[in-house]
């Protein structure tokens, strides 16, 4: 009858053992799924926040370059303006810088 009870209970044990090594198992598994679950998730965030990055990156892009283009033609007209004012004024004073110049050359020093 010992021998009876001590195998009953040696039974009672693996089967104890079983049901945790299953209750392990099922957490292990729970513990996997939602870490999965978490990284899909994450790596969603990633991917929406990125293009949302790169989306306001293209705009900056874009307004720029139409400011871009809007800087070329204000320094063109800029540069353009200073030109003729600068032939203007080099016109003007021409003759004063030659009579300067002859003057300068044909005077004698000691």
């Amino acid at each position: 009858m010992a021998s009876n009870r001590g195998q009953g209970g040696i039974q009672q044990l693996l089967a104890a053992e079983q049901e945790a090594q299953h209750i392990v198992n099922a957490a292990r598994s729970a513990k996997m799924a939602r870490l999965k679950q978490a990284k899909d998730e994450a790596e969603r965030e990633i991917a929406e926040y990125r293009a949302h990055v790169e989306s306001e990156f293209q705009k900056k892009v874009q307004a720029s370059s139409g400011d871009s283009g809007a800087n070329v033609k204000r320094l063109e007209y800029e540069t353009a303006e200073k030109i003729n004012h600068l032939s203007t004024e080099g016109s003007r004073i021409s003759s004063e810088v030659v009579q300067m110049l002859l003057k300068q050359v044909t005077t004698v020093r000691n």
